[in-house]
C-alpha cells in the first residue's frame, strides 16, 4: 500500500508539473493587479500573491523546476559518489586514502554554507543550483558504495575472476558496478528531496534560482516578503508542496531498500 501511494504521488506530482507548463506564459497571464493578495477562497485556495497570481497554480508550475533540480542534483551526486567510492574500493591503498581524505574534508564544511559558496561563484540559474548541490553531496554515496565493493572484493567470483587474469578496471566494470548499482539507485531516489530542500533554501536566501523562474524555493522567499503585509498563505502552499517529493520518496524508498536487502541476503546465501 504504500509503495502505491508513493508511486500515485510521483505520478500526480509529473503530471502536474507537465500539463501546468502547456499554460503559455503562465505568470504573465494570471497577474491581475485587482486581486493582489487576496486570502484562500473556493476562486483561490490558496489566495494569490503580490501580483494577483493563484499561488496553486504557481506552485504546481514551480515544482517542475524543483523536480528538475531534484533529479539532476541526485543523479550527478549519485555519479560522483559512485565514481569515488568504486575507484577507493577497487584500487585501496593510496587511491582509497585520498579519496578518504577528500571526503573527510569535504564533509567537514557544512553543506549549505558550502554550497552558497559555490553558487556565488556564478550567476544564479538552474545549472548553478545542481552543480552546488551535486557537490555537496555525494559524500554519503561515496562512503556506501566504497564499503559495498571492498566487501564484494572478498567473494569467491571476484577472486576467480582476477585469477583468472581479468584487471581491476575490468573486473569494476564486470563485477563491481552491477552489484552495487542497486545502493547508487537508492541513494539517487534518497537524493531527491533533499537537493530539493536545499534549492529551497538556497534560493529562500536569493542565493539559488533568479527571481524570475518560478521554484518552490523563489516562492518561500516571496512568501517571507508577503508575510510583512500579513498573507501567510503566500508562504503555507509552497511549504506543503515541498512535502510532496519527501512523502512520496520515503515510500518509494523504503520498498528500494527492501529490495536490496533481499538480494544481497540472497547472493549471502548463493555463495
Amino acid at each position: 500500500m504504500k509503495f502505491w501511494t508513493s508511486v500515485s504521488i510521483v505520478v500526480v506530482a509529473v503530471l502536474a508539473a507537465l500539463v501546468v507548463p502547456a499554460l503559455a506564459d503562465l505568470d504573465q497571464r494570471l497577474v491581475d493587479l485587482d486581486l493582489v493578495l487576496q486570502p484562500p477562497s473556493w476562486q483561490h485556495l490558496f489566495g494569490t500573491d503580490a501580483l494577483g497570481r493563484d499561488v496553486l497554480l504557481r506552485c504546481v508550475y514551480g515544482m517542475r523546476v524543483s523536480l528538475l533540480v531534484g533529479l539532476a542534483a541526485g543523479v550527478c551526486s549519485s555519479l560522483i559518489g559512485t565514481a569515488a567510492g568504486a575507484l577507493a574500493g577497487t584500487w585501496g591503498g593510496r587511491v582509497d586514502q585520498l579519496v578518504c581524505r577528500v571526503i573527510d574534508g569535504t564533509s567537514a564544511v557544512p553543506q549549505l554554507l558550502l554550497g552558497i559558496l559555490l553558487v556565488a561563484l556564478f550567476r544564479p540559474s538552474v545549472t548553478a543550483v545542481v552543480v552546488a548541490v551535486a557537490l555537496t553531496h555525494w559524500m554519503v554515496t561515496a562512503r556506501i558504495v566504497r564499503v559495498e565493493v571492498m566487501s564484494l572484493r572478498t567473494r569467491p567470483f571476484v577472486d576467480a575472476a582476477i585469477s583468472g587474469g581479468a584487471s581491476r578496471s575490468r573486473v569494476l566494470a564486470r563485477h563491481f558496478l552491477p552489484n552495487v548499482f542497486p545502493h547508487a539507485a537508492l541513494a539517487t531516489t534518497l537524493m531527491v528531496p533533499h537537493a530539493i530542500w536545499h534549492e529551497s533554501a538556497l534560493s529562500f536566501l536569493g542565493l539559488g534560482l533568479p527571481p524570475h523562474l518560478a521554484s518552490l524555493g523563489t516562492m518561500m522567499d516571496d512568501g517571507r516578503r508577503a508575510l510583512f503585509s500579513g498573507a501567510w498563505w503566500v508562504s503555507l502552499a509552497p511549504g506543503l508542496f515541498i512535502l510532496i517529493p519527501t512523502l512520496a520518496v520515503s515510500g518509494l524508498a523504503g520498498v528500494l531498500r527492501d529490495r536490496v536487502e533481499h538480494r544481497r541476503r540472497s547472493a549471502e546465501l548463493a555463495w
